[in-house]
């Protein structure tokens, strides 16, 4: 009977294992077409948003960003339509987290700024005798890298880990060397890094399995 239990344990852990892997395996697969969306997202708002700042009236057109997170959640629906279903798990809940928590962050970390330019919220209140405005791009290209490396790290795929780490590293020392508009370029070359290369690479590897 001991014997018997300590099979069915053995047996019920490796059911485990298996969903996880299983669920690992369809998320990758599911996150292609998303991180490709969002990553053109990104890029043409970016040059929407440094074209229109260096021509017509200054940074206030980063209020355009709230524009693309809601054109982006509307496309992403759209492609969740058409996504092999997955039931809810664990490690979906956990990525969800992680993105949901980034554009938190992000997202506060813009209206803050934004409430300074406008001079509504005053500077000091916040860091005294130091101006940080050139350092919005960075810390926001440190966020995306880490949301895309630990997404990476979730669903164990190298692709998105290397990806997310060169985007975030390169994003936060590269913004730091460009002023002003000339920042969304840097942002722009995040998302292609972060978002689009390795959704290409996986939407490529999907095809790929599908014609085997």
């Amino acid at each position: 009977m001991e014997e018997n239990n300590i099979l069915t344990a053995e047996r019920s852990l490796e059911i485990i294992r298996e969903s996880i892997e299983r669920s690992q395996r369809t998320i990758t697969r599911n996150s292609a077409l998303p991180q490709i969306w969002w990553g053109v997202c990104v890029v043409v708002f970016s040059f929407i948003i440094a074209y229109l700042w260096a021509n017509h009236g200054g940074p206030s057109w980063n209020a355009l960003w709230a524009v693309m997170w809601l054109v982006g959640y509307v496309g992403n629906r759209m492609i969740d339509k058409k996504k092999e279903t997955v039931p809810t798990t664990f490690v979906g809940k956990t990525i969800g987290y992680v993105w949901a928590t980034f554009g938190m962050f992000c997202g506060g970390l813009g209206l803050m700024f934004c409430l300074i330019g406008k001079g509504i919220l005053p500077l000091e209140l916040i860091m005294p005798k130091v101006y940080v405005f050139g350092c919005i791009t960075s810390i926001i290209s440190l966020c995306f890298g880490m949301g895309t490396a630990i997404t990476g790290l979730i669903i164990r795929n190298r692709i998105i880990q290397i990806c997310g780490f060169i985007a975030g590293l390169g994003g936060f020392f590269g913004a730091l060397h460009f002023p002003g508009h000339e920042q969304l370029y840097v942002m722009a070359v995040v998302a292609v890094i972060g978002l689009i290369v390795p959704g290409v690479l996986i939407e490529l590897q999907n095809q790929k399995v599908r014609r085997a």
